[in-house]
């Protein structure tokens, strides 16, 4: 059982983060073939079974070879929340150390990253007619609109949530409208609550990022990757799921970046050329999220030399600990 040096009560798990088309998977199934790693993907696009190409996850045979958990775990029709991961999460690393095995959170969706960390505040459950309600006046008036909404009612949350993060943006204006009391409030009694009781997680959290220096270089992969993604059959996967009937643009599974475009473009609402321009657009804007959640985080270690160097400093410390 792995285990930090100075904390021999408490099993650690290894998360390896970082900005999409980084090459964390990569790095990840390295680690699996050298030492007894089991993956769990941290991805709110690889919970959904149908969306394979799109979401980057590993072909059907490294998978067989290399098993991710919490992935193909829900229908696209289904929601899936950051409270479900955390509890899904903590069962998946009890299992794997009660196994011998060395968990490996990976991914990039760094919400999950940080409520398995930090735990949740105690917000209302979704609403769907609020919800329809904040993407009406979306569609009607931009995000941008939107964005200055929510800067009225909760100016700490607009100054966190980036006008290009609607998921965000609808959830907090979501928060404030069916409550009447904003995000912000919620956050800072969930930490008064949080510092009266013991939510310490039964494990301790090792963390981990790949951060490519030039981002240049990180835009160029970012666009031959979703190009590879086309020629894989992206449209195709995409279109199986527009031709469900059940489906629709507002699902938290349908807004994933590139599934969002593809499908208005199926729809009629963007030309190809434009399909592609605002996936390559609204993957960069992900990254760019994802590098400032990165920024803010506490006890990391950034990677940002080869696959086999980020490979070689993660099993260095693997090394290190009580195994």
């Amino acid at each position: 059982m792995t285990q930090l040096p100075g904390q021999q009560s408490k099993p650690v798990a290894l998360c390896l983060m970082g900005p999409t088309a980084a090459g964390k998977t990569t790095v990840a199934l390295e680690l699996a073939a050298q030492r007894n790693v089991q993956l769990v993907s941290v991805d709110s696009a690889q919970v959904y079974r149908g969306m394979d190409i799109g979401t980057g996850k590993p072909d059907p045979e490294v998978q067989r070879q290399f098993p991710h958990r919490l992935m193909d775990i829900r229908d696209p029709s289904e929601p899936y929340s950051a409270a479900d991961f955390r509890a899904d999460a903590i069962n998946e690393i009890k299992d794997i150390q009660q196994s011998g095995g060395i968990p490996l959170l990976v991914g990039g969706t760094m919400l999950y990253f940080k409520t398995l960390r930090d735990g949740l505040a105690d917000m209302p459950q979704a609403d769907a007619q609020t919800r329809l309600q904040i993407t009406e006046k979306a569609e009607q008036e931009g995000w941008p609109a939107v964005h200055a909404w929510l800067a009225q009612v909760d100016p700490e949350s607009a100054a966190r949530i980036h006008p290009n993060d609607p998921q965000r943006m609808q959830r907090a204006l979501e928060i404030y409208l069916v409550s009447g009391r904003t995000m912000t409030q919620f956050h800072a009694e969930s930490r008064v609550q949080n510092s009266k009781t013991d939510n310490t997680l039964p494990f301790s959290l090792a963390f981990f990022a790949i951060q490519p220096p030039d981002r240049g270089i990180l835009h160029k992969q970012i666009e031959q990757r979703f190009l590879g993604m086309l020629s894989a059959g992206f449209v195709e996967e995409v279109r199986a799921l527009h031709q469900r009937g059940d489906l629709h643009e507002r699902l938290p599974s349908i807004k994933s970046v590139g599934y969002r475009q593809v499908w208005q473009y199926l729809d009629g609402t963007l030309d190809y050329d434009g399909m592609v321009e605002k996936s390559i657009i609204a993957t960069r804007q992900l990254a760019k999220r994802q590098f400032t959640w990165m920024r803010n985080w506490g006890d990391l270690t950034s990677l940002s030399g080869t696959t086999a160097q980020s490979t070689a400093t993660i099993l260095k410390f693997v090394d290190s600990i009580a195994i």
